[in-house]
């Protein structure tokens, strides 16, 4: 946490939850970063495998980079996490740090709704012995690219036991419906709403007649093996963060996690409006917003042609002020 925006943001973000009563726990280190008194109300975080079963809410300060950082600790303990973007596009993020003030208060009342997001489950296997050599996790995406710049990677996929294709290539995506507005994004693959439970496939530049993305169910099981004739071995990332090698003689297996990235909702906003606000999409003359005007004017008409209801049954308060039910928090 070096960046100056970054310690601005989080230095007014625990200073407000502190002032309500609220404990945040900071990364090893990162506490220097904060002014002395501040520091000094902080605890550890520790690693994403001594969580505290205290914490109840994951906040992360930066772009989607740091918000995938952050599932390493939140994924095996089932907890939500609320990305504030201070990078670029930041599509994992809720809010901006701008609205720091508006996080706390929504933070202290707990009035965030939770939004369950599918993850992948890889494994790399000996193809001869059947022994897992290397297990990880991706929120957005496994890749299966070439270690050498200047060869193709020879790959066979399998799709639920079957032989799919074998493509030359310069790798794989195996993508979440989350991960479908990143990687598979810019290598062509298709926008899937969040809430569509399905596995995303899109080969890279492939050498074939058939390299079209696919979409697969969500309970599909893809395997990637890589040729023994194939020019140059190849690399697994998973979000680009966790890597293994992929030698001739192994596979790398995909399928859809045990665990769901819970992220946490400030706005009851549509996916189809945060991608428009995200990438900036030229929506001028929808004629949506000029019916919905109407119909609006139209409300107005027909209530103003109601008779009032008697005083002891309104439902408005003071100054004609309707009544508001309170939110329960516990």
């Amino acid at each position: 946490m070096g960046r100056p925006a970054a310690i601005a943001a989080a230095t007014r973000l625990i200073q407000g939850l502190h002032a309500s009563g609220v404990t945040s726990l900071l990364p090893v280190g990162d506490e220097q970063c904060l002014p002395r008194p501040l520091a000094g109300t902080v605890e550890p975080l520790g690693s994403p495998t001594e969580l505290s079963p205290d914490v109840e809410l994951m906040v992360v300060l930066g772009g989607d980079g740091s918000i995938l950082r952050g599932t390493e600790w939140v994924l095996q303990a089932d907890l939500p996490l609320l990305g504030v973007n201070l990078g670029h596009v930041g599509f994992l993020a809720e809010a901006e740090s701008s609205e720091i003030d508006s996080i706390v208060t929504r933070i202290v009342d707990r009035s965030y709704a939770v939004e369950q997001r599918s993850t992948i489950e890889v494994t790399l296997r000996d193809c001869a012995s059947g022994e897992v050599v290397w297990s990880s996790y991706a929120v957005n995406e496994v890749s299966v690219e070439k270690a050498a710049r200047e060869r193709m990677v020879e790959v066979l996929v399998e799709v639920d036991g079957r032989p799919l294709s074998r493509w030359a290539c310069d790798g794989v995506l195996m993508a979440t419906p989350t991960g479908s507005t990143a990687y598979a994004f810019s290598a062509g693959g298709p926008v899937i709403w969040p809430n569509v439970d399905a596995l995303l496939v899109v080969p890279l530049s492939a050498h074939a007649l058939f390299s079209r993305p696919l979409v697969l169910g969500p309970t599909s099981h893809v395997v990637v093996q890589l040729i023994e004739r194939s020019q140059t071995e190849g690399v697994v990332w998973c979000d680009g963060r966790r890597s293994a090698e992929l030698r001739a003689g192994l596979q790398i297996e995909v399928q859809q996690g045990a665990h769901r990235l819970l992220l946490a909702r400030l706005s009851e906003a549509p996916f189809t409006d945060r991608l428009v606000n995200k990438f900036g999409l030229r929506v001028e003359g929808w004629r949506g917003a000029a019916e919905d005007r109407n119909s609006d004017e139209d409300r107005e008409s027909i209530q103003g042609r109601e008779v009032g209801f008697d005083d002891a049954t309104s439902d408005e308060g003071p100054n004609g002020s309707p009544r508001v039910s309170d939110m329960g928090i516990r």
